[in-house]
């Protein structure tokens, strides 16, 4: 699956822009790919304000976040690719979300995982199922589990 990071910060983004909030974003400026001005870096990380009217050409794809901004009155092009992007709020109340790191699923744990239909809780079994024929269905409702 896809992260699911740069389809919740489009949201958040738009969501404070229609509240007439202005969005910044906290990157992790040691991140491999980002290009920001360094002289603004403070303990490996960087604020910057992400509102219409600080920014051109702003995009912000499932990979990376990008635009034109100035920076000490000097022009420069941002990239922050998504995996960078640590948080994204509103300047006005600090309302926005902090990203955990995503887990990385290999591809065969992917394929080999039971489908949300296949896997049943034993405590859902009666008394009778819990020792019977394990090919036979289980009755009751599905649960799901953490594969690490």
């Amino acid at each position: 699956m896809q992260s699911s990071r740069p389809y919740i910060a489009r949201a958040l983004y738009q969501w404070l822009l229609d509240n007439d909030l202005t969005p910044y974003i906290v990157v992790d400026a040691e991140h491999l790919g980002v290009e920001v001005p360094r002289q603004f870096v403070q303990n490996g990380q960087i604020v910057l304000n992400l509102a219409p009217t600080a920014v051109r050409d702003f995009a912000m794809e499932n990979e990376a976040v990008s635009f034109s901004a100035r920076f000490g009155g000097r022009p420069m092009q941002v990239m922050v690719p998504i995996e960078a992007l640590i948080a994204i709020y509103a300047r006005e109340n600090g309302v926005g979300m902090v990203f955990g790191h995503e887990p990385v699923m290999p591809a065969e744990a992917v394929e080999t995982e039971p489908r949300l239909n296949e896997v049943e809780s034993a405590d859902d079994a009666s008394p009778d199922e819990e020792h019977g024929d394990e090919t036979s269905p289980r009755k009751g409702r599905p649960s799901l589990r953490v594969i690490k």
